[in-house]
């Protein structure tokens, strides 16, 4: 649906959510989602955040070992 068909009828748009997402678009691209309350619940639910998703428990451990790099000197870069 184009900006100006949303514009125009905004109970269409809300209507159209009913039998799925409305995606609005501007100049042709999509740029806005329409959904209901509960379709935009039951998406984030399921859905961690990212902070939740990288936290780990105190107790774990990682281990870091690095890989040294070598030291480049001059005379070893040819400048050609």
């Amino acid at each position: 649906m184009s900006s100006r068909e949303f514009n125009q009828d905004v109970g269409k748009a809300k209507r159209a959510t009913e039998k799925g997402p409305v995606f609005i678009t501007d100049r042709g691209t999509p740029a806005h989602v329409l959904l209901t309350v509960d379709e935009y619940y039951r998406l984030t639910e399921a859905a961690e955040s990212v902070a939740d998703m990288l936290a780990m428990p105190e107790s774990a451990e990682i281990e870091f070992n690095p890989i040294r790099s070598k030291t480049i000197t001059l005379r070893e870069v040819d400048l050609s």
